[in-house]
């Protein structure tokens, strides 16, 4: 009997849907602020979403064939399955699969630009070089330890800012600063990542943060996103830059703090738990923050 998955299967393996939540989440803080501010707009924050899921999904995809032909994922890898590694699709396959999705966020990345300029272009052409380029093309910013600072600019500063520009038509020092918790949660999911695949990364000669700090340095970063993320927003509250019920972004904590235990207590393949706690913070986090601009 063949077990083989399906196209459909494989493809959605790729995509990897539980990292979806978490690239969501600036974009829920983003609306947020702009709802907050009477500026929120319906069809702009739809296409701020597509625009960032499939970047997320347009990254996953290209790390998933570009670490393969770098030799990083081989049969020893501790995370989710890669299709590429697995043999489920070919190379040539994943990048088709690949051009089409950022083809596809360029699109609503037009559209967004038709609203609010040339800035919009420049960022969304930026987020896409710096997706491919993460593990792909010349310089693989994952292999120089560059990955961490990426994730935090386009996943925290671009996607909260980003989304409140191309609804209000200029960022306000709340989006600003509310894109700093959400850019250190994501980072700390990459730090859970590079965290488990220390070993492997070391082998293949991928230098990331995690590599270059070792288990216990990634383990003190992890530590300090989280710990940033939560303390940042009561100072904000006090600076009168946020409303006073932001505070209810801490009922996320008991979510991250599940998260903190496993990274602090394990490593390899219980570190994909923390991965996915880590995820739920981000978005939970997000989607609180709404709950008190509702408030």
């Amino acid at each position: 009997m063949d077990t083989k998955p399906s196209l459909f299967q494989i493809w959605w393996l790729a995509i990897r849907p539980r990292t979806l939540p978490a690239a969501a989440s600036g974009v829920v803080m983003g609306s947020a602020l702009a709802w907050h501010d009477g500026s929120f707009q319906l069809g702009p924050a739809i296409a701020a979403l597509l625009v960032a899921l499939l970047l997320q999904i347009g990254s996953n995809v290209a790390n998933d064939v570009f670490d393969f032909e770098r030799g990083a994922d081989t049969s020893e890898r501790q995370g989710p399955l890669r299709v590429t590694q697995a043999g489920l699709l070919s190379p040539a396959q994943v990048k088709r699969g690949m051009y089409i999705i950022f083809g596809l966020a360029a699109i609503c990345g037009l559209y967004l630009a038709s609203l609010r300029g040339w800035v919009v272009i420049l960022i969304g052409v930026a987020a896409i070089i710096s997706a491919v380029a993460y593990t792909g093309g010349p310089f693989p910013l994952g292999y120089y330890g560059l990955g961490d600072v990426f994730v935090f600019i386009f996943f925290g500063l671009a996607a909260v800012a980003g989304t409140y520009f191309v609804q209000v038509g200029s960022v306000s020092p709340a989006a600003w600063w509310m894109s700093v918790p959400v850019g250190l949660i994501i980072t700390a999911i990459l730090v859970v990542n590079n965290l488990r695949d220390l070993e492997n990364d070391r082998k293949a000669g991928k230098h990331t943060l995690a590599v270059m700090l070792g288990a216990r340095g990634a383990r003190i970063e992890y530590l300090l996103c989280i710990i940033s993320a939560y303390l940042i927003v009561p100072v904000l509250i006090l600076l009168h830059i946020v409303p006073g019920f932001s505070w209810l972004t801490w009922l996320s904590i008991p979510l991250a703090w599940k998260a903190l235990r496993v990274v602090f207590t394990q490593e390899g393949r219980p570190l994909n738990g923390a991965l996915a706690a880590t995820g739920q913070t981000a978005f939970v986090y997000s989607v609180l923050f709404l709950a008190g601009i509702a408030l």
